[in-house]
């Protein structure tokens, strides 16, 4: 009969009642915020080392963590600006084009790891590439950060070569050098794997101050 087929009508309309109860209580909303920014509008390449070198542990936790936490740091507090990351080792390439888009920039960063690249330390191919990634730009100011240690041992264009290219597109380029001069742990590549080891590091301050 009708009252068998609807048995448990009261039961299921209360249940409801009750879903409506929470839902209204948990006040549900949707929010849109729309923000205007005004700012220098630089557009700006963070070009890192990720050679071999700098997995030294003379800065905390190394040498590349420590630029990546810099890096990081830096594009947080670059609201308004295009920014780009290009990496280098034994050649170079461009872990993320220019954006504003500081999520995506932080999370390119946080991927970076020795290994991605030849190993060597290329810092001409490493502007070269930087260069590349700003020589159409339309931005008033257009700036290369470099993060090394300073050692060059390697790549096609010369640091000195670099310098003169960016120079000819109006890049300026400052220089950030990471380590220093003595003995500290490095991991080394042995038969048993990966050990550390002591030994000799430094940074080469009179190149980075020439690029600069």
């Amino acid at each position: 009969s009708w009252k068998t087929v609807f048995r448990h009508l009261p039961f299921v309309l209360r249940m409801l009642a009750i879903a409506l109860i929470i839902v209204a209580l948990a006040r549900p909303q949707t929010k849109y915020e729309e923000q205007n920014a005004e700012g220098e509008g630089v557009d700006i390449v963070l070009c890192i080392d990720v050679s071999g070198s700098m997995t030294a542990q003379d800065l905390t936790p190394n040498r590349l963590e420590a630029a990546k936490n810099v890096a990081i740091d830096f594009v947080n507090k670059r609201l308004t600006d295009r920014i780009a990351v290009v990496i280098f080792s034994g050649e170079s390439f461009t872990q993320c084009p220019l954006t504003t888009d500081h999520a995506v920039l932080i999370s390119a960063i946080q991927n970076i790891r020795n290994g991605l690249l030849e190993d060597g330390t290329a810092i001409g191919s490493g502007l070269g590439t930087s260069v590349d990634r700003l020589r159409t730009s339309k931005s008033k100011s257009k700036v290369i950060i470099l993060l090394t240690d300073g050692e060059n041992n390697g790549g096609l264009i010369d640091p000195e070569t670099a310098k003169e290219i960016a120079k000819a597109f109006s890049i300026k380029v400052y220089t950030i050098g990471l380590g220093t001069d003595g003995y500290a742990p490095q991991p080394v590549n042995t038969p048993l794997g990966i050990v550390m080891q002591n030994g000799k590091v430094s940074i080469v301050a009179k190149l980075l101050k020439a690029i600069a």
